[in-house]
């Protein structure tokens, strides 16, 4: 069997997987990305196309590399339509917002990578991890173009996004990486890229719509005014044809859809569930999907994968460089990650805890009742407050709908005591126990309050 040696090995070339590696051949190490699909289709990955923030993304690989895909720059705000109350909610996305071409995106992020002196190995399908005697990480063993190999390397990093085998093959015994996973904490998600024979009016949005169960919206992202990315997202536990079904009677039941043509189907999975308490083993570091670095109320993952794998690299080039790959050496990446985003999105996990146990029509209606703007801030922040004049407005358009207020308030200060507790991360390993079993006791009071099912 050949073997392939490295300093680190990159499971994946998707946008985690590029920006971890690409950080780590700018400081000069030998890194290789390895992926299972052929050159031709890496970076063809089901998405929704919306990128969020990517004039601050990491410098790893220049912005003006992504320029090329952005196919709709003039998108500024989030188009929510509510048909069980006939109306359509305007909502202000705060930050630069564009719609790419996903396949494009993921052509540019892999050639910046190789400017930046990546290897890609592609055509290779990965079939377990290697482990030394003391549980440590030492590499892939895989299958390329047919031949077996094993890749060799101080660090493995996982980009191999949602449910990666890689962590069913692994053992983590004794070290404090998230196990706690399920497919009852993931979404499936399908779309259409569909050609409209004239532009659509709403070129300068971003359309959502609920399906008749809160498991399940729709989405409408105008790539540009006559190519449209359409498509839906669903948890695992719910039927797919039944949802898929609901994507294509909207599509006929849409006048703008009239004469149009599917160019491409893709579908895919994607983590909506906190990210990884730790995402961190000895030899080995999980980023992206692979890590639940996703918005879980946007499903939203582009930016938070970017960042990750920035973390992820410059924490492995510290643990090259000082020869030690141990868990507690490779935390910080952890810490990072939770300072950044992953504390909020934690706390934005609350509120889709919430909407598996209230009605979907009662929170339809109470959003329809809602600022704009406020729901903005709870989408991406994971927060939100309103002065006493907007409060009072909101109750009288609301009424009716108090009761399911009142939980929502209680789970809001739930999720703001779950965002005051990811403040206090652990520095360490050695304190995550503790740690933990004081989240776990906020998260039980969360279930009691909305009436949820547990979800971790």
């Amino acid at each position: 069997m050949d073997i392939d040696e490295y300093d680190v090995v990159v499971a994946g070339a998707g946008t985690a997987g590029c920006y971890a590696a690409a950080t780590i051949a700018n400081e000069g190490l030998d890194v290789v990305i390895v992926e299972r699909k052929d050159e031709q289709e890496a970076g063809h990955i089901a998405c929704g196309d919306a990128l969020k923030g990517a004039d601050a993304f990491p410098e790893a690989i220049p912005k003006d590399r992504l320029e090329p895909a952005f196919t709709n720059t003039g998108v500024d705000h989030g188009r929510f339509e509510i048909p069980q109350e006939d109306t359509v909610l305007e909502i202000p996305v705060p930050g630069e917002l564009a719609v790419i071409d996903r396949w494009e995106y993921g052509r540019q992020i892999i050639a910046g990578a190789e400017d930046a002196g990546v290897d890609f190995h592609y055509d290779t399908v990965i079939n377990d991890v290697a482990q030394d005697e003391t549980g440590r990480v030492t590499g892939l063993h895989a299958v390329r173009k047919g031949d077996p190999r094993t890749y060799a390397a101080d660090v493995v990093i996982d980009g191999a996004g949602s449910l990666s085998l890689l962590q069913d093959k692994a053992d983590f015994e004794g070290t404090t990486f998230d196990t706690n996973v399920r497919y009852s904490q993931f979404c499936s998600a399908y779309r259409e890229i569909v050609e409209v024979p004239e532009p659509v009016e709403w070129d300068d949005a971003l359309v959502f719509k609920a399906t008749d169960r809160a498991a399940g919206y729709l989405w409408y992202f105008p790539r540009t005014s006559t190519e449209i990315n359409a498509g839906l997202g669903f948890q695992m536990t719910e039927e797919p044809m039944q949802l898929v079904e609901s994507l294509k009677e909207d599509l006929r039941d849409r006048p703008e859809f009239e004469g149009a043509e599917v160019t491409d189907k893709l579908g895919a999975a994607l983590p909506t569930r906190r990210p990884y308490d730790s995402a961190v083993a000895p030899g080995y570091m999980a980023v992206g999907d692979a890590a639940g670095h996703v918005n879980p109320t946007t499903g939203g993952g582009i930016a938070g994968a970017a960042y990750a794998g920035k973390y992820a690299g410059e924490q492995a080039v510290k643990a090259v460089s000082d020869g030690d790959v141990t868990e507690e050496n490779l935390w910080r990446y952890n810490t990072r990650v939770m300072d950044h985003f992953g504390g909020r999105y934690a706390g934005l996990d609350v509120y889709n805890v919430l909407s598996t146990a209230v009605d979907v029509d009662d929170l339809m209606g109470l959003l329809a009742s809602l600022p704009g703007e406020k729901l903005a801030e709870a989408l991406y922040e994971g927060s939100t407050s309103m002065s006493f004049g907007l409060k009072v407005k909101a109750a009288i358009k609301s009424f009716g709908y108090w009761g399911t207020i009142r939980n929502f308030y209680q789970t809001k200060s739930l999720a703001d005591e779950l965002l005051a507790h990811y403040d206090e991360y652990p520095t360490s390993p050695a304190a995550m126990a503790n740690w933990t079993r004081e989240r776990d006791a906020i998260m039980d009071r969360v279930y009691e309050t909305t009436g949820a099912d547990a979800k971790y």
